[in-house]
Protein backbone atom coordinates (compact mmCIF):
# COMPACT_ATOMS: atom_id res chain seq x y z
CA UNK A 1 0.00 0.00 0.00
CA UNK A 2 1.63 3.41 -1.02
CA UNK A 3 2.47 5.59 1.68
CA UNK A 4 -0.40 8.31 3.06
CA UNK A 5 2.42 10.71 2.67
CA UNK A 6 3.50 12.89 -0.40
CA UNK A 7 7.24 14.26 0.31
CA UNK A 8 7.61 15.45 -2.89
CA UNK A 9 11.22 13.85 -2.96
CA UNK A 10 12.08 17.27 -0.79
CA UNK A 11 16.12 17.71 -0.56
CA UNK A 12 16.96 17.05 2.66
CA UNK A 13 20.37 17.43 4.39
CA UNK A 14 20.27 14.63 6.27
CA UNK A 15 18.46 11.34 7.28
CA UNK A 16 17.35 12.64 10.56
CA UNK A 17 16.26 15.83 8.54
CA UNK A 18 13.79 13.45 6.37
CA UNK A 19 12.86 11.25 9.75
CA UNK A 20 12.08 14.59 11.72
CA UNK A 21 9.73 16.26 8.77
CA UNK A 22 8.04 12.52 8.65
CA UNK A 23 7.40 13.07 12.43
CA UNK A 24 6.37 16.11 12.52
CA UNK A 25 3.76 15.99 9.47
CA UNK A 26 1.98 13.24 11.16
CA UNK A 27 2.07 14.52 14.54
CA UNK A 28 3.52 11.69 15.67
CA UNK A 29 4.84 12.09 19.57
CA UNK A 30 8.78 11.63 19.28
CA UNK A 31 8.76 9.59 22.18
CA UNK A 32 6.89 6.86 20.77
CA UNK A 33 7.87 6.83 17.38
CA UNK A 34 5.89 3.68 15.43
CA UNK A 35 8.80 2.28 14.02
CA UNK A 36 7.60 -0.07 11.69
CA UNK A 37 5.15 2.40 10.01
CA UNK A 38 8.17 4.98 10.04
CA UNK A 39 11.00 2.44 8.41
CA UNK A 40 8.06 1.57 5.85
CA UNK A 41 8.05 5.10 5.11
CA UNK A 42 11.54 5.84 4.95
CA UNK A 43 12.58 2.91 2.56
CA UNK A 44 9.84 4.34 0.50
CA UNK A 45 11.51 7.51 0.34
CA UNK A 46 14.77 5.77 -0.65
CA UNK A 47 13.36 3.90 -3.32
CA UNK A 48 11.67 6.74 -5.10
CA UNK A 49 15.07 8.42 -4.89
CA UNK A 50 16.65 5.56 -6.42
CA UNK A 51 13.99 5.24 -9.10
CA UNK A 52 14.48 8.88 -10.13
CA UNK A 53 18.30 8.49 -9.62
CA UNK A 54 18.44 11.09 -7.13
CA UNK A 55 22.10 10.43 -5.42
CA UNK A 56 21.59 9.85 -1.65
CA UNK A 57 24.79 9.85 1.13
CA UNK A 58 25.54 6.64 2.87
CA UNK A 59 24.05 8.22 5.95
CA UNK A 60 20.81 7.50 3.94
CA UNK A 61 21.73 3.91 3.88
CA UNK A 62 22.90 3.42 7.59
CA UNK A 63 19.69 4.87 8.69
CA UNK A 64 17.21 3.12 6.85
CA UNK A 65 20.14 -0.13 8.54
CA UNK A 66 19.71 1.46 11.86
CA UNK A 67 15.85 1.28 11.47
CA UNK A 68 15.35 -2.19 10.43
CA UNK A 69 17.81 -3.16 13.10
CA UNK A 70 15.50 -1.35 15.24
CA UNK A 71 12.73 -2.77 14.08
CA UNK A 72 13.48 -6.40 14.32
CA UNK A 73 14.71 -5.49 17.96
CA UNK A 74 11.40 -4.76 19.32
CA UNK A 75 9.38 -7.59 17.44
CA UNK A 76 11.74 -10.03 19.53
CA UNK A 77 9.97 -11.91 22.38
CA UNK A 78 11.29 -10.64 25.43
CA UNK A 79 11.79 -12.88 28.18
CA UNK A 80 9.36 -11.76 31.35
CA UNK A 81 12.11 -13.49 33.87
CA UNK A 82 14.89 -11.65 32.43
CA UNK A 83 13.12 -8.75 32.36
CA UNK A 84 13.14 -8.95 35.74
CA UNK A 85 16.13 -9.46 36.62
CA UNK A 86 18.05 -6.82 33.86
CA UNK A 87 15.36 -4.18 32.12
CA UNK A 88 16.03 -4.36 28.67
CA UNK A 89 16.09 -0.08 27.17
CA UNK A 90 13.67 1.09 24.88
CA UNK A 91 15.52 0.27 21.10
CA UNK A 92 14.47 3.64 20.04
CA UNK A 93 16.13 5.90 22.83
CA UNK A 94 19.31 6.27 20.75
CA UNK A 95 17.16 6.73 18.23
CA UNK A 96 15.35 9.46 19.69
CA UNK A 97 17.78 11.02 21.55
CA UNK A 98 19.37 11.50 18.12
CA UNK A 99 16.31 13.21 16.80
CA UNK A 100 15.72 15.77 19.77
CA UNK A 101 19.63 16.80 19.47
CA UNK A 102 19.29 17.37 16.15
CA UNK A 103 15.94 19.26 16.46
CA UNK A 104 17.67 21.36 18.87
CA UNK A 105 20.59 21.92 16.52
CA UNK A 106 18.11 23.26 14.06
CA UNK A 107 16.31 25.85 16.16
CA UNK A 108 19.43 26.77 17.57
CA UNK A 109 21.06 27.62 13.83
CA UNK A 110 17.35 29.25 12.72
CA UNK A 111 17.72 31.27 15.60
CA UNK A 112 21.39 32.35 14.50
CA UNK A 113 20.27 33.21 11.01
CA UNK A 114 17.61 35.26 12.14
CA UNK A 115 20.27 37.10 14.48
CA UNK A 116 22.15 37.81 11.43
CA UNK A 117 19.85 39.02 9.07
CA UNK A 118 19.07 41.49 11.76
CA UNK A 119 22.48 42.43 12.49
CA UNK A 120 22.52 42.98 9.17
CA UNK A 121 20.14 45.26 8.71
CA UNK A 122 21.23 47.44 11.80
CA UNK A 123 24.71 47.47 10.52
CA UNK A 124 23.31 49.12 6.96
CA UNK A 125 22.07 51.61 9.14
CA UNK A 126 23.78 54.99 8.20
CA UNK A 127 22.74 56.70 11.56
CA UNK A 128 24.46 53.39 13.79
CA UNK A 129 26.85 56.11 14.32
CA UNK A 130 25.03 57.92 16.64
CA UNK A 131 24.26 54.81 18.94
CA UNK A 132 27.98 53.87 19.21
CA UNK A 133 29.77 55.42 22.21
CA UNK A 134 33.66 56.05 21.76
CA UNK A 135 35.98 53.75 21.42
CA UNK A 136 33.04 50.99 20.35
CA UNK A 137 34.10 48.55 18.28
CA UNK A 138 31.28 46.37 16.84
CA UNK A 139 33.67 44.29 14.94
CA UNK A 140 33.00 41.78 12.17
CA UNK A 141 29.40 40.37 11.72
CA UNK A 142 29.62 36.55 12.87
CA UNK A 143 27.94 34.30 10.71
CA UNK A 144 25.97 30.81 11.20
CA UNK A 145 28.40 29.01 9.50
CA UNK A 146 31.83 30.46 11.51
CA UNK A 147 30.02 29.59 15.04
CA UNK A 148 28.92 26.15 13.72
CA UNK A 149 32.20 25.38 12.05
CA UNK A 150 34.18 26.59 15.55
CA UNK A 151 31.77 24.13 17.26
CA UNK A 152 32.65 21.04 15.05
CA UNK A 153 35.89 21.52 15.20
CA UNK A 154 36.29 21.72 19.09
CA UNK A 155 34.12 18.28 18.99
CA UNK A 156 36.34 16.58 15.89
CA UNK A 157 38.97 17.38 18.49
CA UNK A 158 37.49 16.03 21.27
CA UNK A 159 37.24 13.12 19.84
CA UNK A 160 41.06 12.95 19.62
CA UNK A 161 41.67 13.64 23.61
CA UNK A 162 40.32 11.59 26.77
CA UNK A 163 36.60 12.67 27.51
CA UNK A 164 35.96 12.00 31.09
CA UNK A 165 31.87 11.19 31.02
CA UNK A 166 30.91 11.06 34.72
CA UNK A 167 28.53 8.38 35.64
CA UNK A 168 25.38 10.27 36.35
CA UNK A 169 26.60 13.29 35.47
CA UNK A 170 23.12 15.15 34.32
CA UNK A 171 24.16 18.62 32.47
CA UNK A 172 22.43 20.20 31.04
CA UNK A 173 21.69 23.89 29.11
CA UNK A 174 20.02 25.53 32.12
CA UNK A 175 23.54 24.16 34.03
CA UNK A 176 25.64 25.97 31.39
CA UNK A 177 23.81 29.19 31.49
CA UNK A 178 24.57 29.45 34.48
CA UNK A 179 28.30 28.42 34.12
CA UNK A 180 28.59 30.94 31.61
CA UNK A 181 27.21 33.49 33.90
CA UNK A 182 30.07 32.70 36.53
CA UNK A 183 32.48 33.29 33.80
CA UNK A 184 31.14 36.73 32.64
CA UNK A 185 30.29 38.08 36.15
CA UNK A 186 34.22 37.62 36.87
CA UNK A 187 35.20 38.44 33.28
CA UNK A 188 35.21 41.49 31.26
CA UNK A 189 37.18 40.52 28.61
CA UNK A 190 36.99 38.94 25.13
CA UNK A 191 37.01 35.20 25.64
CA UNK A 192 37.55 33.23 22.87
CA UNK A 193 34.26 30.68 22.03
CA UNK A 194 37.03 27.74 21.66
CA UNK A 195 38.34 28.29 25.05
CA UNK A 196 34.85 28.13 26.58
CA UNK A 197 34.50 24.65 24.64
CA UNK A 198 37.61 23.42 25.20
CA UNK A 199 37.49 23.07 29.29
CA UNK A 200 34.23 20.90 28.41
CA UNK A 201 34.74 17.49 29.87
CA UNK A 202 31.92 15.38 27.87
CA UNK A 203 30.54 15.75 24.93
CA UNK A 204 27.02 16.21 26.48
CA UNK A 205 29.06 19.42 28.37
CA UNK A 206 29.67 20.93 24.44
CA UNK A 207 26.43 20.33 23.64
CA UNK A 208 24.89 22.04 26.56
CA UNK A 209 26.96 24.94 26.25
CA UNK A 210 26.42 25.32 22.42
CA UNK A 211 22.98 25.59 23.04
CA UNK A 212 23.14 28.05 26.26
CA UNK A 213 25.54 30.18 24.31
CA UNK A 214 23.31 30.72 21.63
CA UNK A 215 19.98 31.07 24.08
CA UNK A 216 22.01 34.13 26.30
CA UNK A 217 22.89 35.58 22.19
CA UNK A 218 18.91 35.44 22.01
CA UNK A 219 18.81 36.96 25.09
CA UNK A 220 21.52 40.10 23.89
CA UNK A 221 23.08 39.01 27.35
CA UNK A 222 26.72 37.83 25.57
CA UNK A 223 27.34 38.61 22.17
CA UNK A 224 29.75 36.99 19.30
CA UNK A 225 32.69 39.22 17.80
CA UNK A 226 35.38 38.48 14.99
CA UNK A 227 38.40 40.63 15.00
CA UNK A 228 39.54 39.76 12.00
CA UNK A 229 38.30 38.01 8.77
CA UNK A 230 38.66 33.81 9.78
CA UNK A 231 39.84 34.90 13.01
CA UNK A 232 39.02 33.11 16.11
CA UNK A 233 35.17 33.83 17.53
CA UNK A 234 35.05 35.60 20.92
CA UNK A 235 32.65 35.37 23.41
CA UNK A 236 31.97 39.03 25.11
CA UNK A 237 29.34 40.24 27.88
CA UNK A 238 27.08 42.98 26.49
CA UNK A 239 25.34 45.57 28.31
CA UNK A 240 22.14 43.14 28.51
CA UNK A 241 24.07 41.02 30.47
CA UNK A 242 23.00 42.27 33.86
CA UNK A 243 19.29 42.57 32.99
CA UNK A 244 18.99 38.95 31.39
CA UNK A 245 19.50 37.86 34.75
CA UNK A 246 17.84 40.68 36.98
CA UNK A 247 14.25 39.14 37.46
CA UNK A 248 14.93 35.73 36.03
CA UNK A 249 11.48 35.42 34.56
CA UNK A 250 13.62 34.84 30.56
CA UNK A 251 16.32 32.18 32.21
CA UNK A 252 13.02 30.30 34.05
CA UNK A 253 11.13 30.43 30.76
CA UNK A 254 14.42 29.04 29.22
CA UNK A 255 14.59 26.16 31.96
CA UNK A 256 11.63 25.47 30.98
CA UNK A 257 11.61 24.97 27.40
CA UNK A 258 14.34 22.42 28.55
CA UNK A 259 13.02 20.49 30.69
Amino acid sequence: MASPLNFHLEHYDGPLDLLLDMIRKQEINIYDIPIAKITQQYLEYVQQATEMNIELSAEFVYMAATLIHIKSRMLLPKDPELEKMSPEEDPRKELVDRLLEHERFKSAAEMLQQKRVVEEAVWSNPQIEQFLGEGDDPGLAVTLHELVKTFQLVLERAKKRPMYEVTGEDVSVPDMIRYLRSVFEKESEVLPARELFERQKSRAALICLFLAMLELVKLQAIGLVQADTFGDIGVKRLKGFDAAFASGEAISAIEEGYN
